[in-house]
């Protein structure tokens, strides 16, 4: 019942063994039993869309809806910080993209008649 209610007394050897259980299963405890990956909220089939592949320049258009993005993430004109957080998106979720080497050459954003961006269209080169 001590165990339990943990009302042993700091400084006592029950005390010190509970640390060191707790302490062990922490750091000893593999993560994939947890299945603690990050989950994308929001992101669909149809959150991101190939629009257009040219093999000749090795280019792609993606089409990323807006509200896949954080809002404050959201920008009305490309910035360093937008393309960093389009490029991470496509990187997790676009299958053909998955661990290999892209860069992000143009954000198009495509606002609406309340001049909300909708969304982007994304070129990449390969």
């Amino acid at each position: 019942m001590h165990t339990i209610f943990w009302s042993y007394e700091r400084g006592t050897w029950p005390y010190d063994v509970m640390v060191v259980v707790i302490l062990l299963f922490v750091l000893l405890t593999p993560g994939k039993w947890f299945h603690d990956q990050p989950k994308l909220t929001g992101v669909s089939a149809t959150s991101i869309q190939l629009v257009t592949q040219d093999d000749a320049s090795r280019t792609r258009t993606y089409r990323l809806d807006a509200a896949v993005l954080p809002p404050e993430k959201r920008a009305a004109k490309s910035t360093p910080e937008l393309e960093r957080e389009v490029h991470n998106m496509l990187g997790r979720t676009v299958d053909d993209l998955k661990d290999r080497t892209f860069h992000v050459l143009r954000i198009d954003p495509v606002l609406s008649s309340e001049h909300a961006v909708q969304y982007y269209d994304v070129t990449i080169g390969m």
